[in-house]
């Protein structure tokens, strides 16, 4: 992968992953990495109804986000142009890991293990947490017609496996660069001083890894 940033942003639903990895991307002038997420025909009947229709959401989320990865690798590893993306392919793991019965999650994990084993990796982890009430705040705030029907109970559960799988990948990738921000301490998104803040720290980032 070489020295040139290859940028991942993460957290729960409605923490603003979308909006700070953006920001990185027109201050760095980085390649933005968007995930697609409306374009799911899945999802809205996801947060309707978890166990019947768990298996297409997350199938559909991981062969669009591999097709995302492969065309990204030309500019990434081919080109050396950075790249910023508002998801790592890792959250795949995490939502599988809740919501699909075992059978399915047996055939998940082979399928994610044969699609990613050559995929580029993200050098740099931007990890934003937040309270259940803070991202419950900003869902409602964004207005996604597909989202109304989240459960908060469910998205309680995700930000738990959320911090459980970030403690992993820690430990399991120590070369990889994790910058953590609470998002009930920064509205980056409402607070100019706050982007400062996280827009410094990654360049500070980027500058000890270069």
């Amino acid at each position: 992968m070489g020295k040139t940033p290859f940028i991942a942003v993460e957290g729960p639903i409605g923490v603003g992953k979308t909006s700070l990895s953006k920001a990185i991307s027109s201050h760095f002038q980085f390649h933005l990495l968007k995930e697609i997420v409306d374009e799911n025909p899945f999802l809205g009947k996801f947060y309707k109804d978890i166990d019947e229709w768990s298996f297409q959401t997350e199938m559909f989320f991981l062969c669009n986000r591999f097709k995302q990865l492969e065309d990204i690798q030309r500019l990434h590893l081919s080109q050396q142009q950075p790249v910023i993306a508002d998801y790592h392919i890792m959250k795949n793991m995490i939502f599988a890991e809740r919501t699909l019965k075992s059978d399915q999650y047996e055939k998940y994990v082979k399928i994610y293990h044969i699609l990613t084993e050559d995929m580029p990796a993200p050098n740099v982890v931007i990890y934003l947490d937040a309270s259940l009430e803070t991202l419950l705040k900003r869902i409602q705030l964004r207005g996604r017609e597909i989202e109304k029907n989240i459960d908060p109970s469910y998205l309680l559960q995700l930000k738990k496996d959320y911090e459980m799988a970030m403690d992993r990948f820690e430990k399991m990738y120590p070369d990889v660069n994790v910058l953590r921000f609470d998002g009930d301490e920064l509205d980056f998104v409402q607070n100019p001083g706050h982007m400062d803040l996280i827009l410094n720290k990654v360049y500070d980032t980027l500058e000890k890894r270069s």
